[in-house]
């Protein structure tokens, strides 16, 4: 029996970034005043935190140049750890600004930036079907092996299982719901068939 080891799918959230989108919305809060600006990104069960953070951020930054960079921090911190527990996310930091968080986040965020999916969907389109073919074409080439020759049938076997967990994927990612942010009560819709 041949076991296949698949390594954990690199993500990247780029809510925990400096200059990611929650980081960005407390800034424009704590300039404004007005906490409203980052409760969308929290459960409600969190906002009672966020709002005594917020106004102990307000109070502290007074102080001096010193103190508002660290209370802003502060805040910064607690409102990405409580915006990613209501992902079901794991907190590990806020994270520089400008990191390389790969193609499909950027044009993600271009696509709503703009208004127009097209280009997001040409990007994903062609990921899936070039590793689709890759991997099938792997699969197909080695699918004709002699009966004798059981080290070739266990390669064959090994692409085998990548390629149909590899369509699995493919297709459970297309067919289900993201996992995130839903509102508290709220069962993500199912795609249907």
């Amino acid at each position: 029996m041949t076991s296949v080891f698949f390594p954990p799918i690199k993500a990247f959230a780029h809510c925990d970034g400096l200059d990611g989108p929650v980081v960005q919305a407390a800034e424009k809060a704590l300039k404004s005043g007005d906490v409203k600006l980052v409760l969308i990104w929290v459960q409600k069960r969190d906002e009672p935190e966020i709002q005594t953070a917020f106004q102990k951020t307000l109070t502290v930054r007074k102080l001096n140049p010193q103190a508002q960079e660290l209370a802003d921090r502060y805040f910064f911190e607690t409102l990405v750890r409580l915006h990613r527990a209501g992902e079901g996310a794991s907190y590990t930091g806020l994270h520089p600004a400008n990191r390389d968080l790969g193609l499909a986040i950027s044009a993600a965020d271009k696509a709503l930036e703009e208004g127009k999916i097209e280009p997001l969907s040409k990007l994903l389109t062609h990921a899936m079907a070039t590793g689709l073919d890759e991997r099938f074409n792997e699969t197909l080439a080695r699918k004709k092996f002699s009966t004798d020759d059981v080290t070739a049938g266990r390669k064959y076997i090994k692409d085998y299982v990548e390629f149909v967990h590899y369509v699995e994927r493919l297709y459970e990612s297309a067919s289900n719901a993201a996992e995130g942010h839903y509102a508290e009560g709220q069962v993500p819709r199912a795609h249907k068939d």
